[in-house]
């Protein structure tokens, strides 16, 4: 299939971060996009606010007629999280439509474009967002679909005005599903390789063997990126690709001089007969001067020049629900994050405390998915414990049926510090009790939507 010749394309799941990029960028192009999804949310409303007819009952009425018209010049793109007996995409089978996964859309995309692959159980959002921002800054001809609201654009997706030969797609490889084996970049840096997603992989090593093949897929001469970390466990040197290592203090790219001003992380840049010095960013975290330190690796490669780059970092404002303060101030510090798997929780937890060493830290916290909790039950309590005291809350199940014996309890037990354990409908009650210093709300399912919520809290109850 080629996509200048399609008319209309179909999502189930339109409302999916990594869907939803796509479908813009197929409305941005000129196609007619329609799509389905379970929840009415501000990003749906935002693409029906682009163009984009969405709705949200699973029915075949609602499968918009121009689908069937010409076969040949439609596409119906899906999500893995789209449940098998769903109504539409059983319908839409029969009827012989070409049905594409979300990743190999996206592999149809960028096949002929010059391609920057960003993979990792954790960081990959992030740091794929940074290469998409010093790129655009510097004046590069670039397209990026992420897996997060950029704040520097509002948008989950960067789109050029037309793909020409020195055009760059900046892309979030997930490895869910093995979905980024439908990629071949030509650079691609690995952040993490942490166990997650095991109900696909089954174990650690298997998602391992997962990172290993999609090295292995990338094009002819193309340049990885690893984490100096994962170099004993994947062992890069077995592939036929040009291996550069990152780090703090590590790799042949690194961060030196770290140290914490005011809540901005300032450090040098090293590596590759490159040093620039003093560089400042504004998103806290000591895993994102490391995902930085990638970025403007690749970023180099690609031509960007020095100067460029410090304006870049600095102006680099990060991506919702990543790090994001919400409410600052002398009185109280809100900080909503996605992190939702123990390597992810501690790291974040950790900067939190180097930021404000001297405050209490509450930690609101929703666990996402019950086989997710029952493979990390311990190590989620062992991450919770760098808090000062927890609110926990019931697992969010997101595409997952309940499992026998695994509720947020299991977590619970393990805690060590302060603790209470509630309900969505009693979290607002909770936190009201509570005397906050420095809070914060971790998770990936729909904690959000308390966001606005606690915000309007802090700021009625300690006048900020």
């Amino acid at each position: 299939m080629k996509i200048e010749d399609l008319h209309i394309v179909y999502f189930i799941g339109i409302g999916g971060i990594g869907m939803s990029a796509i479908a813009r960028w197929f409305n941005q192009n000129g196609i007619e996009v329609y799509g389905y999804d379970r929840t009415n949310t501000p990003l749906t409303q935002s693409l029906e606010s682009e163009g984009i007819t969405v709705h949200y009952e699973d029915s075949i009425d609602h499968i918009p007629s121009g689908l069937l018209v010409d076969k040949s010049k439609s596409l119906v793109v899906y999500t893995p999280a789209v449940p098998s007996q769903h109504k539409e995409l059983t319908y839409l089978k029969q009827q012989g439509l070409e049905i594409m996964k979300r990743s190999e859309v996206l592999g149809l995309i960028t096949k002929d474009i010059y391609t920057i692959a960003v993979a990792g159980t954790h960081g990959k959002t992030t740091t794929s967002s940074m290469v998409a921002h010093i790129l655009k800054s510097s004046g590069k001809d670039i397209t990026a679909f992420m897996g997060g609201i950029s704040t520097n654009y509002n948008s989950n997706l960067i789109i050029n005005e037309e793909l020409k030969e020195d055009t760059i797609a900046v892309v979030e490889a997930d490895e869910f599903d093995r979905s980024f084996l439908t990629l071949h970049s030509n650079m691609a840096i690995i952040t993490s390789m942490d166990a997650d997603h095991l109900d696909i992989y089954g174990n650690k090593n298997e998602l391992k063997n997962s990172f290993k093949e999609f090295i292995s897929q990338m094009k002819s001469n193309g340049q990885l990126y690893i984490n100096e970390k994962l170099t004993n466990e994947i062992n890069p040197h077995n592939f036929d690709v040009e291996i550069n290592t990152y780090g703090i203090n590590q790799g042949l790219f690194f961060a030196d001089n770290l140290n914490i001003t005011n809540g901005f992380f300032e450090f040098d840049f090293c590596g590759g007969g490159h040093k620039i010095n003093r560089l400042s960013s504004s998103v806290p975290g000591f895993y994102n001067v490391e995902n930085m330190v990638a970025a403007i690796a690749v970023a180099l490669q690609v031509g960007v020049k020095e100067s460029e780059i410090r304006k870049a970092v600095s102006s680099y404002s990060g991506v919702k629900r990543r790090f994001e303060y919400i409410v600052r101030s002398d009185k109280v510090v809100y900080i909503d994050d996605y992190a939702h798997h123990p390597t992810e929780i501690e790291a974040f937890l950790k900067s939190v405390k180097a930021i404000y060493p001297n405050k209490k830290l509450t930690t609101i916290f929703q666990p996402h998915l019950f086989s997710r909790t029952q493979d990390f039950a311990e190590d989620f309590a062992k991450s919770l414990n760098y808090s000062d005291e927890v609110i926990l809350m019931d697992i969010y199940p997101a595409r997952e049926l309940p499992i026998d014996g695994v509720t947020s309890e299991i977590i619970y037990k393990n805690i060590e510090v302060e603790k209470i354990i509630t309900t969505k409908e009693d979290l607002m009650k909770e936190v009201e009790k509570k005397e906050l210093e420095v809070v914060v709300t971790i998770g990936a399912g729909d904690i959000d939507q308390f966001v606005n919520k606690i915000k309007n809290s802090l700021t009625k109850n300690y006048s900020v």
